[in-house]
């Protein structure tokens, strides 16, 4: 199994941070230029990767203001579970890590794991932009 990490400190409550993560309607705003034909609800979400591949994905799990679990909903060219876990750092910020788990063999390794790092990077980057501004939350 391939982990990816990416995290960032984020200027808002936990609370603030979940409410944003837990609907993947907003989850198109943290998505880099590559991902088109998005379609969303609060549970799945499917989109396109240019030069890659279609993917349907849905919350597996939510557990307030602590993580958010993403699986694909149909057959996916690998598996791979996407998580947001959130820590309270107690002085009303919050640490967001985005972590993938895919299950790459040798060669889609190689191939795939520069990408899904610079998506895991971009997310967070984005993130934390987006709630940075004022009434950045939507």
């Amino acid at each position: 199994m391939t982990i990816i990490e990416s995290k960032a400190t984020i200027n808002k409550p936990v609370s603030e941070v979940y409410s944003f993560l837990m609907d993947l309607d907003h989850h198109q705003k943290l998505m880099p230029d590559n991902i088109y034909n998005w379609s969303s609800t609060k549970d799945e979400a499917r989109f396109t990767i240019q030069n890659m591949a279609k993917l349907a994905l849905k919350v597996s799990n939510r557990i307030e203001n602590k993580e958010i679990t993403i699986i694909p909903s149909e057959k996916a060219p690998f598996d791979v579970e996407l998580k947001w876990s959130l820590m309270d750092n107690g002085d009303g910020t919050t640490e967001a890590k985005h972590i993938i788990s895919a299950d790459l063999n040798m060669m889609m390794k190689m191939l795939a794991s520069g990408p899904l790092q610079k998506l895991a990077d971009h997310q967070t980057i984005q993130l934390k932009n987006l709630l940075s501004q004022p009434n950045g939350n939507r």
